[in-house]
């Protein structure tokens, strides 16, 4: 299939889940696939709501973009939502500021405090959400569905980007002069919290640069596993 029906096709299925989904949002990760889905969004004059999660710990350029949106996308605003302090305290108290890097545990616990919390209020009452994943983008998210059943927030999750490639995001990138975070420049394919991302070398995986010091298998914060039954 060729990117312009690929985008097509995107873009009818948005508009396809605003109209089932009246209070569906899209969860921007301010990455490239998400900037691609804004972009999407707005060309369509899909009425979709966008937010992202502000961890506390995001790299400079990454607040530099979402400061970027409000001047290229005014009539679609961002909601940002941030973690309970409580949470983030707690977290410190017990595992330190950088506990993270000491086991997947305390990783996945700093990924509850920061990311998982604001998500779940971000979701409330929302029906459905959007996101940019790609099966491509790591063993984690090979058997990804454009269409999936989220039983942890108690929606439905759409991956409007399933079937794209990297090449492909990044074609619509430049075409269409999407804002984009400046580390994708400096080999930062795939982006999250400063102190669990870094560059990649050629021929590494794109999402090896994220909590690189754990095996590839446990590679998710938990914004996207499925429940186990």
């Amino acid at each position: 299939m060729s990117l312009d029906a690929k985008i097509m096709q995107a873009q009818e299925l948005l508009a396809g889940i605003a109209a089932g989904f009246p209070a569906a949002a899209l969860a921007n990760s301010l990455g490239a696939e998400d900037m691609v889905l804004m972009d999407l969004t707005v060309r369509a004059g899909v009425p979709l709501a966008v937010f992202c999660l502000d961890t506390g710990r995001l790299p400079a350029e990454t607040y530099d973009l979402l400061a970027r949106l409000s001047g290229a996308y005014p009539q679609h605003p961002v909601e940002v939502w941030v973690p309970e302090h409580g949470g983030v305290q707690a977290y410190v108290a017990q595992f330190g500021i950088n506990g993270f890097y000491d086991s997947v545990a305390a990783r996945q616990a700093c990924c509850a405090a920061r990311k998982l919390e604001p998500l779940g209020r971000a979701l409330a009452g929302r029906g459905a959400w959007v996101t940019g994943l790609r099966r491509t983008q790591s063993v984690t998210r090979s058997a990804l569905a454009v269409r999936e059943d989220d039983p942890v927030n108690g929606l439905v999750k759409f991956s409007p980007l399933a079937d794209w490639s990297e090449a492909e995001v990044w074609e619509y990138v430049h075409r269409f002069s999407v804002p984009y975070n400046a580390l994708h420049d400096r080999h930062y394919p795939s982006i999250g919290c400063a102190p669990c991302t870094r560059a990649v070398a050629v021929g590494e995986d794109v999402r090896s640069g994220r909590w690189w010091w754990e095996n590839p298998e446990s590679k998710e914060c938990g914004l996207h596993v499925k429940a186990v039954s």
